[in-house]
């Protein structure tokens, strides 16, 4: 039975065409020239998306309209499979009627997103990876995946990230110390859960990173928002704070910290680390795109420091390889280790074993590192034409730090403006940023994140000239 894995399908990002119905053609056109015949079997949704790199939301769109026309059949628990009658004038009128449908809306969507700093899927190694994935999958079928299965992730696989996070981030760790998630946000709420009861106080970045807010607080904690500056998280507030009432931990985002991308200095890191231990607070690292740094070496992670005595550190491979792999990790002494072991085994109790293997084969056969090497150099490069934008729409408009890493520039707005009809008069010219309430307690902020990674060098200029138009 033909099994078509590997799609070779060359996306016209610029295109009017969204890339779901360039999918859905291309798909009609294998069928249509007989290189999928009637009968022929389709990798899943899953599967397809890591071959194509794209998110798996817009497959399953393309596949559902292929289904609809008649292209395509499924069979509960067998898959998709190309239909023995396929459609005529059904399929052309139909056809039709969705590219209209979408010509008429255009106006009315989002043509340019500026995300919170996605990596670009178009030179992650997802064809490496599909490939480790379907190998290690073929291997394992025929065992009982539940045999090895494991709380805290597969014991190689921990062993690696220990000898990762020693080796390039300066940690001293043991896979014991380790637990792998599903994403980082699974690591956050995790760590909520397993660390924080109702009516706990929690010190939090501000702006900061919403969704972890939204964790703390469904574990019961109370939130008490820290201003940032250029220099990260205002120590002397916290230290403030603590010393008046009984803090169970601090959240910060100290390497390119969320929004703002500011690193958080080394004399802060430090006095953070002295009052912690003298207060008994724990500090909550989230590490989250460490990986792209553009000087001579990135900050190591606050928990490699000496003293560092009550730290939990959080990592992800997502911005390493792809938002849509979910695969993410976390560091903590046993005691917690074991509570967050307790839970994951409640919530998700074989966790995603192959997945985990094949990153490991990713990470051994040297694949990261030379995707990391070169993302590195290509990031640099579209950072700087980003800047180059700045200086040739924005100059008189926002003022910004020069990012030493990370895929997300940070721009402060020369005049104050309601970040509301900001987001409004943009979506109405074909262009989406994070709304405020990402990253805020209030309205009271005057700057954007604008992450610049994912789009195309024509996406990001014509965002930043309609930027211009709307920023006074």
């Amino acid at each position: 039975m033909l099994r078509p894995w590997t799609f070779q399908i060359q996306f016209e990002r610029d295109s009017k065409k969204a890339i779901y119905l360039q999918i859905t053609d291309y798909i009609i056109d294998l069928i249509k020239n007989g290189t999928l015949k009637s009968g022929d079997t389709l990798p899943s949704s899953r599967l397809l998306a890591l071959d194509l790199g794209i998110n798996r939301n817009t497959v399953i769109k393309a596949l559902d309209i292929l289904i609809s026309e008649g292209w395509l059949y499924s069979e509960e628990r067998k898959g998709l499979f190309v239909s023995a009658n396929l459609p005529a004038k059904e399929r052309s009128r139909y056809k039709k009627d969705i590219q209209k449908s979408i010509l008429q809306n255009q106006e009315k969507e989002s043509v340019i997103i500026f995300d919170s700093g996605l990596p670009d899927t178009q030179i992650a190694p997802m064809r490496e990876l599909a490939s480790a994935y379907r190998q290690i999958f073929n291997r394992k079928a025929r065992i009982n995946p539940m045999l090895n299965r494991s709380e805290f992730g597969a014991l190689r696989f921990r062993e690696s990230v220990s000898r990762m996070l020693n080796q390039t981030r300066g940690m001293h760790t043991d896979y014991s110390e380790i637990c792998i998630t599903r994403g980082s946000q699974m690591a956050l709420f995790l760590i909520a859960h397993a660390l924080l009861n109702k009516g706990d106080l929690i010190l939090v970045e501000n702006p900061g990173y919403g969704p972890a807010w939204e964790t703390f607080r469904h574990a019961g904690a109370e939130l008490i928002p820290i201003s940032v500056d250029e220099k990260g998280i205002d120590v002397e507030e916290i230290e403030r704070t603590a010393s008046t009432q009984q803090i169970k931990a601090v959240y910060i985002t100290p390497h390119h910290q969320y929004p703002t991308t500011v690193i958080m200095s080394l004399d802060r890191r430090l006095r953070l680390i002295e009052l912690s231990n003298l207060y008994g607070f724990t500090i909550i690292e989230d590490d989250y795109d460490c990986d792209f740094h553009f000087g001579l070496r990135p900050i190591a992670p606050l928990s490699s420091l000496d003293g560092a005595n009550d730290t939990i550190y959080i990592g992800t491979f997502s911005k390493m390889i792809s938002e849509s792999l979910r695969v993410g990790y976390l560091v903590a002494n046993n005691d917690i280790i074991q509570k967050v072991g307790n839970l994951r085994r409640i919530i998700d109790l074989q966790g995603d074993n192959i997945m985990e293997q094949a990153i490991l084969e990713l990470i051994e056969s040297g694949v990261i590192k030379k995707h990391i090497r070169k993302a590195s150099k290509y990031y640099l490069h579209k950072r700087n034409y980003f800047i180059s934008l700045i200086s040739k729409y924005l100059s008189d408009k926002v003022t910004y730090k020069e990012p030493e890493g990370g895929l997300a520039f940070w721009l402060k707005l020369r005049n104050k403006q309601d970040i509301n009809k900001l987001n409004q008069a943009l979506k109405l010219r074909g262009v989406s940023i994070i709304p405020w309430t990402n990253y805020s307690f209030d309205n009271k902020i005057d700057g954007i994140r604008l992450g610049y990674a994912s789009l195309s060098e024509s996406q990001l200029e014509k965002g930043i000239e309609i930027l211009s138009k709307v920023i006074r």
